[in-house]
């Protein structure tokens, strides 16, 4: 565990432990983000008025017409990212309140996040300093064109949903890099694995999610 303070905050250890419970059940086995999703105080970053329900197995409204990702979805996406392997260098699209790149702060190297909403940003980047987290990047743009300048990226993690994939976020992944995307229509969509390959892209259909669509432009 890199920075995060385990303790922080009025939740007690065995509600958190009884989230990791459902996130097993769910099916997510890796130990390290198992160990991340225990240990990480989610009420932080969500509001006060919300904070009872912070470690219940749901999204939950941030304001801006965004969500706090369910658990068991945030730590799915990140086990499906670590399975190629030690990533060093992971781009996050739509970074929400900061709770996604908290959690994969403790499991890769360098996170780079962009996020449209500026009001957003500046809160993520709050959440992220009161958790002494430092190898976390938090940039305002437009998420459908990635980071060209800080690719490529050993891994990407989407958290909204565009209709179709963006081929500028399968070109910013390295060779044998992973992208985790939901993709589809609002309500329903599935989520992706497209893993860079020598012979081009192969893609993997592994669940069906719900996320709030991947929309271009800033704001």
């Amino acid at each position: 565990m890199k920075s995060i303070h385990q303790g922080i905050g009025m939740t007690s250890q065995r509600t958190r432990d009884r989230l990791v419970k459902r996130i097993m059940e769910g099916g997510v086995e890796n130990h390290r983000v198992l160990d991340v999703m225990r240990l990480m105080p989610r009420h932080i970053f969500v509001d006060e008025a919300l904070s009872s329900r912070a470690y219940e197995d749901t999204a939950l409204p941030i304001g801006y017409g965004q969500t706090i990702s369910q658990p068991y979805v945030v730590a799915r996406m990140s086990e499906l990212l670590l399975q190629g392997g030690e990533l060093k260098r992971v781009l996050e699209v739509g970074t929400g309140c900061g709770y996604q790149a908290a959690v994969l702060s403790q499991l890769v190297d360098q996170v780079y996040s962009v996020e449209r909403i500026k009001a957003l940003v500046g809160i993520a980047q709050r959440h992220l300093r009161e958790l002494g987290i430092r190898n976390v990047r938090v940039s305002h743009t437009d998420g459908v064109w990635g980071l060209e300048e800080r690719a490529p990226f050993d891994g990407i993690l989407v958290a909204a949903a565009p209709e179709v994939v963006p081929e500028s976020l399968k070109e910013q992944l390295a060779m044998g890099g992973r992208l985790v995307i939901p993709v589809g229509p609002p309500g329903r969509q599935d989520l992706l694995l497209i893993t860079r390959t020598e012979e081009g892209f192969q893609q993997q259909v592994l669940d069906y999610v719900s996320f709030v669509p991947l929309l271009g432009g800033v704001g």
